[in-house]
């Protein structure tokens, strides 16, 4: 096929990409609100990510991690599907890795997949408590150079590798 010549006036440079870099929001979303994700996507778009990315977890991901119950993952997903297409979010995507692997996924493979996917820098939003058990894992330290954090609630204890890596994190809520 033929390539159609387009004329531009001398000079035009074509507009630049003001977002850059996705926010990863890493959880169960099992007692997530409409409301905390109605936050989530607020923070994608007044920060100016060019994707906001919900990665739910696989039932033994969180069984693993937490020892909670959670429903099983197709109705979490499908929850999350919906509240995308109610609010007509089109820089929303809803990342299906574990339900493809079908089974426990460490957050190194999750965090090595969503790297190489989605536009750097990567950003991951967690819970306090979430924030607390990833920096418990040996890998926090190799991954924490590389990704930033952004919490929904500071923790009321941090971890001691929280605090160490302070200037790598930000809580949207204080405690005051």
């Amino acid at each position: 096929m033929r390539e159609i010549a387009q004329k531009m006036p001398f000079g035009y440079e074509p507009p630049k990409d003001e977002n850059k870099g996705t926010l990863v929001y890493y959880d169960s979303f099992q007692h997530i609100t409409d409301r905390e994700l109605d936050v989530a996507a607020y923070v994608a778009k007044d920060r100016s990510f060019s994707k906001l990315v919900l990665y739910p977890l696989h039932e033994q991901s969180v069984k693993r991690m937490s020892k909670d119950e959670v429903s099983p993952f197709h109705k979490r997903e499908d929850r999350l599907h919906e509240w995308r297409h109610d609010r007509g979010e089109t820089n929303v995507i809803v990342e299906r890795l574990e339900i493809k692997r079908k089974k426990y996924t460490p957050i190194d493979t999750a965090l090595r997949h969503l790297s190489e996917t989605y536009p750097k820098p990567l950003f991951l939003l967690l819970s306090g408590d979430m924030a607390n058990l990833f920096a418990s894992y040996s890998s926090f330290e190799e991954w924490i150079v590389k990704i930033r954090l952004v919490l929904t609630e500071e923790p009321t204890k941090l971890h001691p590798r929280l605090l160490q890596y302070k200037h790598r994190w930000e809580p949207i809520v204080k405690r005051d």
